[in-house]
């Protein structure tokens, strides 16, 4: 019999043990005050999937604030803020969703953002 995907909330928290339990974008652990959510690296209106790979655990303010905006945009806005987001974890989950893409097909409105995205993210790094 084969496993259905996990749910939203089985997400959430296998992502927060793959990435840590604060916030990918401003660095504050979550705790009863600051509580996580689930964060797509490439937005759902831009083509991202539910998908594990595409998502991050993020605080309410920074997932709200950042809204639909590019990876790297809003990485650069919160550097700017002096918070001190994730960059590897932020690669990684680039890399990672384009191995996804890749094995499992489809997303092609993705993949444009995504190719768009670690362009960017390498440039960053040069």
């Amino acid at each position: 019999m084969e496993r259905r995907p996990p749910g939203r909330a089985e997400r959430l928290g296998l992502a927060l043990e793959r990435d840590g339990a604060r916030c990918v974008w401003c660095g504050r652990g979550f705790g009863p005050l600051v509580r996580p959510t689930t964060e797509h690296l490439v937005p759902r209106v831009k083509g991202g999937p539910s998908w594990l790979e595409n998502e991050l655990p993020a605080c309410a303010r920074c997932n709200r604030e950042r809204g639909h905006r590019a990876v790297v945009e809003w990485l650069e806005e919160c550097e700017r803020r002096g918070w001190h987001p994730d960059v590897p974890v932020l690669e990684r989950a680039l890399d990672a969703l384009d191995a996804a893409i890749r094995v499992r097909g489809g997303q092609r409105r993705a993949r444009a953002y995504l190719d768009g995205q670690r362009r960017r993210m390498r440039r960053r790094a040069a």
